[in-house]
């Protein structure tokens, strides 16, 4: 999946979470997930604990943090 498509995982919405990016259809914020990751949690171990999410959406997390 290219970034572009992975970048539509991730909304910004005033109205959810206070505006900060989140995944699509969750109110799981990005830089949770990214800080998870820099905290040395793998990516397995994040879709074990968040019922839901898929790879492909922590793959959008990361597409993003690259992007800002």
């Amino acid at each position: 999946m290219d970034a572009d498509m992975l970048l539509e995982r991730i909304v910004v919405n005033p109205a959810v979470c206070h505006g900060k990016p989140c995944i699509r259809g969750h109110r799981i914020w990005v830089t949770l997930i990214l800080d998870f990751l820099a905290s040395g949690v793998s990516i397995e171990e994040i879709l074990a604990n968040y019922a839901g999410l898929e790879r492909d959406d922590i793959l959008a997390c990361i597409a993003y943090g690259q992007v800002l």
